[in-house]
């Protein structure tokens, strides 16, 4: 690995990397709007140049140039010596963030960007007090660029991140520079509008306030905001999420680096698919079936009354007329403990995978980004214990079709699908069950025959562990606490399974691993340096 001197200190760098990035990594805070280590680099912005030594022609010796060089299109190399802290160095961060303010609004208080922008932010650590600009600014119209952008011309550096990001990443183009010199703006192409399935990480992409999420717009102060780490739930790959949280709910999700599956982007359908979390119809209440209709319970009496029906549906043949559907969208801890608990009741229990929903086609993007088809984050992780508690054991549709032929006596479902998954095959044929426990987020038509009715959390009410559909086990955080009236998933099937407390991933991560190996080893994402952006 070379190393490199920054300002009279040697570092270690990571090779085949732009002293910008190494230097970045080594915790300098080096200014910079144009670069993005996941695009090409133009050398745009001009405000990461430094000063560097280079031998002199005639005698040889080390000398320092009188030039400066940007720092993002120099590759590292041993032995190179450059400096970010000299005059010359200070004088052009400050002549370039005059320049980028001459024609920019004041309109900081009214920016949803305030708070995470790096205009001010630079201007603040790298610019001066005073403009000597007298003119009129240049004023440009709002512009609404696509189903889920807004552009503020004004405001846009021409840093060009987000016309890379379509031509490079997304493969689609829509974005482009238009015009020359001073009037140069980023626009459109006539009838394309930005509506491809990466759209969104323009927004993340932009340094400053220019490009805009309309979900998110006047919504709130981003210093407002919590932000916890995350899987997203969308689809098998596993994208790394932060989710934006105050005591009001989820404002926003936004990508988390993650070099194994999303690197630094993030799809839509995981950026703006989170809105169910939040929808009025979820249910709030455990109900329990007393003559014709459910009535509500109380959580504490929830186990016994679990526990004692598959007891009793157990006797006599071992549990072999009880069944548990495991969903994918269960956490892999959660999964643990109710196929646990099935078994310890009914040991010839049938475990079974839960309805797997898929969509279209994987879609591949020119850099090797992935949407996959199945919509489920955990798939994988259930099968792999469902084949490690052994025994009986079905896909979904294989547990169907031993349902309708009237086999099981007792059956413990759980859902947690954010849209309809119920048809009318999957109601007739559980209908065939004579004791049934659901387990779900939202009303369905299972709730005509259920006997016990639970009220599930969502991912974002969780905490543990997904495995992706390429065998990668990712951890994730609770965001936000349950609805009033809901339990988090875990916490009951803890309490099902007899133990006491509270739930606490990590805790049930250790017996799992030690029950079942395949699912010790907990992938961390590496974090990004804290300047880099």
């Amino acid at each position: 690995m070379p190393n490199i001197i920054i300002d009279g200190r040697t570092i270690e760098s990571r090779s085949d990397i732009s002293v910008l990035q190494a230097a970045l990594e080594a915790g300098w805070n080096i200014p910079h709007y144009c670069y993005h280590p996941g695009l090409s680099i133009v050398a745009s912005c001009r405000l990461c140049l430094m000063e560097m030594q280079m031998p002199d022609a005639k005698t040889g010796q080390m000398t320092w140039v009188p030039r400066l060089f940007p720092s993002c299109q120099t590759p590292v190399k041993d032995g190179l010596e450059v400096r970010f802290t000299s005059p010359p160095v200070w004088d052009n961060q400050q002549h370039v963030m005059e320049y980028y303010l001459l024609n920019h609004p004041l309109d900081c208080p009214v920016c949803d960007k305030a708070g995470e922008c790096y205009l001010q932010d630079y201007s603040e650590q790298f610019g001066t007090s005073s403009s000597r600009m007298i003119e009129d600014k240049q004023k440009n119209p709002k512009k609404d660029i696509g189903p889920h952008t807004l552009l503020y011309q004004d405001r846009c550096v021409l840093c060009t991140r987000c016309v890379r990001f379509c031509s490079e990443i997304a493969g689609t183009g829509e974005l482009a520079v238009v015009n020359r010199g001073s009037r140069g703006e980023i626009d459109v192409f006539p009838g394309r509008p930005l509506d491809n399935p990466l759209q969104g990480n323009v927004v993340d992409l932009c340094p400053v306030g220019a490009l805009l999420d309309k979900d998110f717009l006047f919504k709130q102060r981003v210093w407002l905001l919590n932000s916890a780490k995350s899987v997203s739930p969308a689809d098998s790959r596993g994208q790394t999420i932060w989710i934006d949280y105050n005591e009001q709910g989820i404002h926003r999700l936004r990508p988390r680096y993650n070099e194994r599956v999303n690197e630094w982007w993030l799809s839509d359908e995981a950026r703006f698919g989170w809105k169910y979390v939040q929808r009025e119809d979820r249910l709030r209440t455990p109900r329990v079936r007393v003559g014709g209709g459910l009535r509500p319970e109380p959580w504490e009496a929830l186990p016994d009354i679990v526990r004692t029906s598959f007891a009793a549906a157990a006797e006599g043949d071992g549990g072999a007329g009880v069944a548990a559907v495991l969903s994918p969208m269960l956490s892999c801890e959660e999964a643990w403990l109710l196929a646990k608990f099935i078994r310890e009741v009914a040991p010839q229990a049938t475990l079974a995978l839960g309805y797997v929903p898929t969509a279209g086609a994987d879609q591949t993007f020119p850099k090797g980004f992935v949407i996959k088809a199945e919509k489920c984050p955990n798939r994988r992780g259930v099968q792999t214990i469902l084949r490690h508690f052994g025994g009986p054991w079905l896909d979904f549709r294989g547990f169907l079709g031993q349902a309708i032929e009237g086999r099981f006596k007792a059956a413990y479902i759980t859902g947690g699908y954010p849209a309809a998954w119920v048809t009318p095959d999957v109601q007739n044929a559980l209908a065939k069950i004579e004791f049934s426990v659901v387990h779900d987020l939202f009303p369905t038509a299972l709730d005509e025959r259920a006997d016990v009715q639970i009220p599930g959390a969502t991912w974002a009410e969780r905490e543990g562990t997904f495995m992706n559909c390429d065998g990668l086990l990712q951890p994730f955080e609770r965001a936000i606490p349950p609805l009033e009236g809901v339990k988090a998933d875990g916490q009951f099937f803890y309490e099902l399974a007899g133990m006491t407390g509270l739930f606490r991933a990590a805790k049930i991560r250790e017996m799992l691993a030690a029950d079942v190996p395949e699912l010790a080893d907990v992938f961390v994402p590496r974090e990004l340096p804290e300047h880099a952006h």
